[in-house]
């Protein structure tokens, strides 16, 4: 008698319904392979205690396949350590090298964060509590398997898996699972976070594979981001005019993709003639230690923006006394500086000191979670406080939503339509409710029938003929 092996099972144990700490399990071949380590990024007393305690022990895992570098994506990998995970990590080669940074800067914050919180009365942005030290950070990376795009490697003898670029970031992957364990081969294929081939400043994403179960992101499910050209026009007329009344244009960018894409865009409109000539500051040690990887990856890169990274217009400040005397810089100019939602980084120095000032302009070109500095810079309102005080908010406020590295509703749809007549069992993950049931409408009238949206905890078995 013939006995076979039970089929793949996926546990949903992060970012369902959700954006933030994605977790998947699958299990297979008797093994326990995790998709994704992230961290819950917030600061209440829940969030922190979610992120130190696993669903699962630590031990039982055989390896993690990480999906890009973002924190939300990897930021628990040394928190997983500490608590016995002996495993590999898979992940592509620019992914480990942005992980460096970005795990130790992690840690570097939550080992600082009570000093911050003392300051200035808010935790970080991408805090997630005394977790892990720089220690384990170092750990981490010495498990860290690179494996290039389109390579085949081996998670067991009947498991085996390939990255495909997923354009969401640099080095960021969709991964395709192939079981043989249980009789016929099964795929499984994890977008990780999707990316917007209009924006072209990274190469477009690959086509997404064909699988039995794809498990696909839906941050913005239901929305439309602004055109390239859309952007573009309106960052002209923000910056002429801004700089008509001799006033300076503040853009708070997250470290990591926001940066970077900002200011090669700024650059490449500058070069063209559509922006005024003026100086452009990036205001962020961290984020020129990324810009330096993404120069060792030029490949990855879509042109004109291989050669805008290479070449830079900008000035990249790391010095903190430099970056103090740009809050006072007399004359227009561009500055891009840490802390997408304003709630830390030094563009809250800069705000400060040019919040009040009529003649500058602050340009929102991240998410502004409820709550956050920027959100409130965001919502009418003739006075903001942060700071222990009140500001006049006389500072022009544009938001351009344009620039998100998530691929919106139409993206997504485009990456499907092509898998239409395989039939596949689609879950989708790391969206808001609302967000992805407007995906699942959209996929459903495109064809796709079996679309599901789990909470966290859900299990879906992965094998053939599931529809």
């Amino acid at each position: 008698m013939t006995v076979h092996a039970a089929p793949a099972r996926l546990t949903f144990l992060g970012a369902a319904q959700f954006v933030t700490g994605s977790m998947h399990l699958l299990e297979t071949d008797g093994r326990r392979f995790l998709l994704d380590c992230g961290i819950i990024l917030g600061r209440s007393a829940a969030t922190v205690e979610r992120n130190r305690r696993f669903p699962f022990p630590p031990e039982s895992i055989d390896a993690v396949i990480v999906s890009h570098a973002h924190v939300d994506h990897c930021g628990n990998l040394p928190n997983m350590i500490s608590q016995g995970f002996a495993g590999p990590i898979y992940c592509t080669p620019a992914t480990r090298d942005l992980m460096a940074i970005m795990l130790s800067d992690s840690a570097r914050i939550q080992e600082e964060q009570s000093e911050i919180a003392r300051i200035i009365g808010r935790a970080d942005e991408c805090s997630a509590g005394g977790i892990y030290t720089g220690h384990e950070v170092q750990v981490a990376l010495e498990r860290c398997v690179a494996v290039p795009y389109e390579k085949p490697f081996d998670l067991s003898p009947a498991v085996h898996a390939q990255f495909a670029d997923a354009g969401h970031l640099l080095g960021s992957a969709m991964t395709q699972v192939t079981m043989e364990a249980s009789g016929a081969p099964t795929t499984l294929t994890y977008t990780g976070d999707l990316g917007r081939p209009a924006l072209h400043f990274l190469r477009p994403p690959a086509p997404l594979p064909c699988s039995d179960v794809i498990v696909s992101e839906s941050t913005y499910g239901a929305r439309r981001h602004q055109s390239v050209a859309e952007l573009a026009g309106v960052l002209q007329d923000v910056v002429r005019r801004t700089v008509e009344r001799g006033g300076k244009v503040l853009i708070p960018a997250f470290n990591l993709g926001r940066s970077q894409l900002v200011v090669s865009y700024i650059q490449h409109w500058t070069r063209k003639g559509d922006l005024p000539a003026v100086p452009l500051f990036m205001d962020s040690p961290l984020a020129a230690d990324i810009t330096e990887v993404h120069r060792l990856y030029p490949d990855l890169l879509a042109e004109p923006f291989r050669h805008e990274v290479v070449n830079p217009l900008a000035r990249y400040v790391r010095d903190i006394r430099e970056s103090r005397e740009l809050s006072t810089y007399r004359g227009p100019c561009i500055l891009v500086a840490s802390g997408g939602m304003c709630e830390a980084g030094r563009i809250v120095n800069h705000l400060e000191h040019n919040v009040d000032d009529p003649r500058c302009t602050i340009v929102l070109v991240s998410h502004q979670a409820p709550g956050s500095l920027g959100r409130k810079l965001k919502d009418r309102g003739p006075t903001v406080h942060f700071r222990g005080r009140a500001w006049n908010k006389w500072a022009e406020v544009v938001d351009l939503n344009g620039f998100s590295g998530h691929a919106d509703q139409a993206d997504l749809r485009a990456y499907f339509r092509p898998l239409c007549d395989s039939r596949p069992r689609v879950c989708l993950v790391h969206g808001e409710a609302e967000q992805a049931h407007g995906l699942a409408q959209a996929l459903r009238a495109d064809g796709i029938a079996d679309v599901s949206i789990p909470l966290r905890g859900d299990t879906v078995v992965v094998e053939r003929g599931v529809v």
